[in-house]
């Protein structure tokens, strides 16, 4: 097992060299100039050249490349051009809103999903099934950002139950923090939902049609037990990988997320950056947000020798 855990960290370098050539690309591809925006609307072409000089941006584009990715591999993601400070401390600022806004919808997509998938496999073919899957596919299909102006709309607007943007912290009120961060994390846990609740659908129906299933049945084993304790357990290990997955798309699904919904977050700086041409920011978001992906999946491998006994020997 360390071996295989050695040899996957050993491919972070590889990967996350392909994603910085790809975003630095298409970056610096992209019109805008930084160092224009920085010297304002009246400066001259000298005072624009003099800025572009002291950013750097003068020099080759490969030269620019290596000298960022060199920063990255040391774990230094450079200065933000227009906050005046390291990325990595701007990224630190807005972890708190984005980490617990990831947690929060993956909390609520998993509470959601599970039981649908189970209901769904136990009912299949019933109206039960088929209403749960029609909301499943429906979760998957919206757009995280239209479907949390509808949720503005009907809770913030016409009912007022809850505020329509704005971050509070947990630490300052735990009940408003708990209103301000409910209709994004259902904004975006939902289409997680959806494609966690088919997946969990399947996998049960395959389980239940294994041989132990019937011979639980057989032995006189409730439905409820069989379900809980035997077939859930194996059908929530494919679920996993899933999960995996699910955990970089909730992050890149905050970018517009934390938009609609005014948080202080990642998601919202690299937005921000975006429009001002801050390269280091937004090539340090995506480099972290690809690292931790890569992360993500190793830890959910490793989590499967230990729940799969099919694995688990020859796991060293």
């Amino acid at each position: 097992m360390t071996a295989y855990i050695l040899r996957r960290l050993s491919l972070l370098v590889p990967v996350l060299l392909i994603v910085g050539v790809l975003v630095f690309s298409l970056i610096h591809l992209t019109p805008g100039d930084p160092a224009a925006i920085i010297a304002g609307e009246d400066a001259t072409t000298e005072q624009i050249a003099d800025m572009r000089e002291r950013l750097g941006l003068n020099d080759p584009i490969h030269i620019q490349f290596f000298r960022w990715f060199g920063g990255v591999v040391r774990l230094d993601l450079g200065d933000s051009i227009f906050l005046r400070q390291p990325v990595t401390e701007a990224l630190l600022d807005r972890v708190q809103p984005t980490g617990l806004l990831t947690l929060y919808s993956l909390t609520l997509a998993i509470l959601i999903a599970v039981p649908a998938g189970v209901i769904a496999a136990v009912r299949r073919n019933s109206w039960v099934d088929r209403a749960l899957m029609v909301v499943s596919i429906s979760g998957a299909a919206i757009p995280n950002f239209f479907f949390g102006i509808l949720l503005i709309l009907l809770f913030a607007v016409i009912l007022r139950w809850l505020p329509s943007g704005g971050y509070v912290d947990i630490g300052e009120d735990p009940i408003r923090h708990a209103k301000s961060m409910a209709l994004p994390a259902l904004a975006l846990g939902f289409s997680t939902a959806g494609l966690l609740a088919r997946m969990v659908r399947s996998t049960m129906l395959d389980v239940l049609r294994e041989d132990y299933i019937r011979t639980a049945f057989a032995k006189g084993l409730s439905q409820k037990t069989v379900v809980l304790l035997h077939a859930l357990r194996n059908a929530a290990i494919p679920a996993m990988t899933v999960l995996g997955v699910s955990l970089a798309n909730l992050l890149g699904g905050s970018v517009v997320v934390e938009t609609v919904f005014n948080l202080p977050g990642m998601g919202r700086l690299v937005v921000e950056s975006v429009a001002r041409r801050d390269f280091p920011v937004i090539q340090g978001t995506v480099m972290v947000i690809a690292m931790i992906q890569v992360l993500v999946m190793l830890l959910v491998d490793v989590l499967y020798v230990y729940v799969d006994p099919r694995v688990r020997y020859g796991a060293d």
